[in-house]
C-alpha cells in the first residue's frame, strides 16, 4: 500500500471543503443537546493542536464540536489491548457508516491523521492527541475526532494495563470516507 498524499488541484476544493465544515460547526452549535443525563451527546472532545504546547511539552488541546452518537451495542470486556482496539475500530465504522468504507484500501489515500485515544476506566473518550496531521485535506482531521466521539464509550478499560490510550490510524480515500487501519 502507497501512502501518498495527494494534493488538491484546485483552489475551489479546498474553499468548498472549508466552507462544508464551517456550515456543519454552525449546524451544530444551533442544536441543542437532547441527550439524556449521563450520556455524551453535544459535548466536546479534546484535540491537540499541531506546533502548540503547554509547559509539559504536551500539545495543548482544543474543543471540536460533536454530533450525538448513534445507539450502538453495549461494548464488550475485552482480556488485552489488541482486542480492545479491534472492538474500537469495528465501534468506529459501525457509529459513522457514512463515512466509512470496508473494501480494498486505495493505492494512494487522501490523507492519513494518526490520532492517540486517551481513555477514562469507564470506555469514555478523556483526550484525543494528533500524532499525525495530514498535510493536505485537513478537514479530515476533525471527521477522525468527530467519529471517535461518536463511537464512545468503548468499555471499560479498568482491568488493562494503564496507560488506557491506543493509536488509531484513518485511511482517507478521494471522497471523505475512512477505514480505521486496525481493520484493514
Amino acid at each position: 500500500m502507497r501512502c501518498i498524499e495527494r494534493q488538491v488541484p484546485a483552489l475551489r476544493s479546498v474553499l468548498l471543503a472549508q466552507l462544508a465544515i464551517i456550515v456543519g460547526v454552525a449546524l451544530a452549535g444551533c442544536s441543542g443537546d437532547r441527550s439524556a443525563p449521563g450520556e455524551q451527546g453535544g459535548k466536546t472532545t479534546p484535540l491537540a493542536a499541531p506546533g502548540t504546547t503547554t509547559a509539559d511539552s504536551r500539545p495543548l488541546v482544543i474543543a471540536a464540536p460533536v454530533a450525538p452518537s448513534r445507539s450502538l451495542a453495549a461494548p464488550a470486556v475485552k482480556r488485552n489491548w489488541v482486542e480492545m482496539r479491534k472492538q474500537a475500530a469495528e465501534r468506529l465504522v459501525a457509529a459513522n457508516p457514512d463515512i466509512t468504507y470496508m473494501g480494498r484500501v486505495p493505492d494512494r489515500l487522501l490523507a492519513i491523521p494518526v490520532l492517540e485515544i486517551e481513555l477514562n476506566r469507564d470506555g469514555t473518550v478523556r483526550k484525543i492527541e494528533v500524532l499525525r496531521e495530514p498535510r493536505e485535506a485537513k478537514e479530515t482531521l476533525k471527521i477522525a475526532v468527530a467519529a471517535i466521539q461518536r463511537a464512545a464509550p468503548y468499555g471499560d478499560v479498568s482491568h488493562l494495563p494503564r496507560p488506557w490510550k491506543f493509536i488509531e490510524t484513518f485511511l482517507f480515500d478521494d471522497d471523505r470516507k475512512f477505514k480505521p487501519r486496525t481493520l484493514d
